[in-house]
């Protein structure tokens, strides 16, 4: 399986944006998807994660309020919509499946695939 990330772009402070993850090669629909962050000189950062089911949601403390974590198993894609947007949430976004049924995990570690990211700019 392949995860394309896609939707990122630049946005002025307080903009929104909405980032699609693609599963293909197989149905993801048994598998948890998280969003992660990177900036430069940062490690990886978890944002938000979804169960297979679309019923178990979770998100960092830095986003919740302002992103939705989102799933269309028909279409085997994961959103996330952002608002309210911050010059801190500038980062490349990726998104990652994790293969084990443990529940929602934020550590990058438990995730196995990854897609190639999408660079997200917010300018003030």
């Amino acid at each position: 399986v392949q995860l394309q990330a896609s939707g990122g772009g630049p946005v002025q402070s307080g903009g929104s944006l909405r980032l699609s993850c693609v599963a293909s090669g197989r149905p993801s629909t048994r598998f948890g998807v998280g969003w992660f962050r990177q900036s430069p000189g940062k490690e990886r950062e978890y944002v938000a994660a979804i169960s297979g089911s679309g019923k178990t949601i979770d998100y960092a403390d830095a986003v919740k309020g302002r992103f939705t974590i989102s799933r269309d198993n028909d279409e085997n894609t994961v959103f996330l919509g952002m608002h309210d947007l911050k010059s801190e949430d500038t980062a490349i976004y990726y998104c990652a499946e994790d293969l084990q049924p443990l529940g929602i995990r934020s550590e990058p570690a438990a995730y196995s695939i990854w897609g190639q990211g999408t660079q997200v700019t917010v300018s003030s």
